[in-house]
């Protein structure tokens, strides 16, 4: 497999759940490099894009010669309209009324930055439709706090789960990272275990 297959694997992202994804296909080593890059969206430019551009500027930002670099980023949006990630209650708020009773779509890219340089990228689309949310059922989703930082103001992996009336597509891309991808990838650019 050359000298590559056993460098280093470094996830550009703090976030615990791409780790825990990582961990719960067996891989078990890797450092974790979280990548500071701006996310937002260009004039004009579509989900599908801005989900692949992020994860390939956060690959391209941890600069690791002789490691692989793996990074992630998830866009849900309504149409062509992006949702946050909510960081107030009002953000949540307005993101869990705009899906009430609705289809939304989550593109989760993946990038990775071999120790050659070479770098590929793939999107996993997946369509969710929530149920009609209540008022109270909002503010219960609220108050537990679970949305903070989530794209499109909630986590599948958590209490929203009970919103979730179909899901085609990835379900760990919903969550934060799609594993069959991100193995392919890694796969393809020869990095093993």
């Amino acid at each position: 497999m050359g000298q590559d297959a056993r460098a280093p694997l470094i996830l550009a992202s703090a976030s615990p759940r791409r780790a825990d994804l990582l961990r719960q296909i067996g891989i078990e080593t890797f450092e974790v490099r979280p990548a500071d890059v701006d996310e937002t969206p260009l004039k004009a430019e579509t989900p599908r894009r801005l989900a692949l551009r992020l994860a390939r500027a956060k690959a391209a930002a941890v600069q690791a010669p002789g490691a692989y670099v793996l990074a992630g980023d998830v866009v849900v949006s309504v149409g062509r309209r992006v949702l946050p990630k909510a960081e107030t209650e009002a953000e949540a708020r307005a993101c869990l009324a705009l899906l009430s009773g609705r289809n939304h779509w989550v593109g989760a890219a993946v990038a990775v930055v071999a120790p050659d340089g070479r770098t590929a990228a793939r999107l996993a689309e997946t369509k969710v439709t929530f149920k009609r949310l209540s008022p109270g059922e909002i503010d219960a989703y609220i108050d537990s706090g679970e949305w903070r930082g989530k794209a499109g103001g909630y986590a599948i992996q958590g209490r929203a789960a009970a919103f979730v009336l179909a899901l085609n597509g990835s379900y760990t891309g919903v969550v934060g990272l799609p594993v069959y991808e991100t193995l392919n990838l890694l796969h393809g650019l020869g990095w093993r275990p």
